[in-house]
């Protein structure tokens, strides 16, 4: 079998104040398989953003093994790591992160030219990911000048324009209501299902939840439950 696209032994993540300790995950095991749509779910507080700061390298953990593509993140360097990130990576959070003063298309195309792709292929592949998610023709639009589903779709165009293996999302409906959030989520099932990329969302909805391919419940820093893949959303996956 081909080796899973994220695994996580024993993970253990602990916040030290000083004053106080917070252990907010206490040895998670899990595997997710490449071309997944995998759903975090579990009451607040319960470590669900922490385990995916943790899984995506933005946040190290305190003990146990996280890989990504069988790469070792606790054996990286801050370099390597951030650089990892932003070549095979792409996140969508709840809160857009857009800025304002930027196109559509100049929000998009900021990851490539940090990451040194030139100016005139890096707007080529801000244009090819917006059309991608329906926002062809409105490269030059501001976020202001955009409804929020559209600036949901440019952060999801965003997260896609480095052409990554993965994609971890935070709430990424948590802002828009049920009819946008609905569109979201179609667009996102469809980019799964057509470029075989996988997509880890940590979610309190439970609608988006059901759209995915697994849910995995989290509680008290801990996995209570893999999740079995749904036969509604699995039957969609050609």
């Amino acid at each position: 079998m081909a080796e899973p696209i994220v695994r996580a032994v024993g993970v253990h993540k602990t916040y030290d104040t000083g004053k106080i300790k917070v252990n907010a995950l206490q040895g998670v095991d899990l595997t997710i398989d490449r071309g997944e749509m995998v759903a975090i779910v579990g009451p607040s507080g319960c470590g669900k953003t922490t385990l995916l700061n943790v899984l995506s390298g933005l946040d190290d953990l305190t003990a146990g093994e996280a890989y990504i593509e069988g790469e070792p993140l606790q054996k990286m360097s801050d370099r390597k790591r951030t650089r990892y990130r932003a070549e095979r990576m792409g996140f969508v959070f709840q809160f857009f992160n857009l800025l304002p003063v930027l196109s559509a298309a100049e929000n998009v195309e900021l990851p490539l030219l940090v990451a040194g792709v030139k100016p005139g292929e890096a707007r080529d592949r801000a244009a090819d990911a917006l059309a991608l998610v329906g926002l062809g023709g409105e490269e030059d639009k501001r976020p202001a000048e955009m409804s929020g589903g559209q600036q949901q779709r440019v952060s999801i165009a965003r997260a896609l324009v480095n052409r990554p293996a993965i994609v971890w999302g935070d709430e990424p409906t948590g802002s828009l209501d049920s009819e946008n959030s609905a569109d979201i989520m179609q667009l996102l099932r469809q980019l799964n299902q057509e470029h075989d990329q996988t997509f880890v969302l940590v979610t309190h909805d439970p609608t988006v939840a059901a759209a995915t391919d697994r849910i995995i419940r989290m509680r008290d820093g801990l996995v209570e439950d893999h999740g079995s893949p749904l036969p509604a959303a699995a039957g969609t996956r050609g």
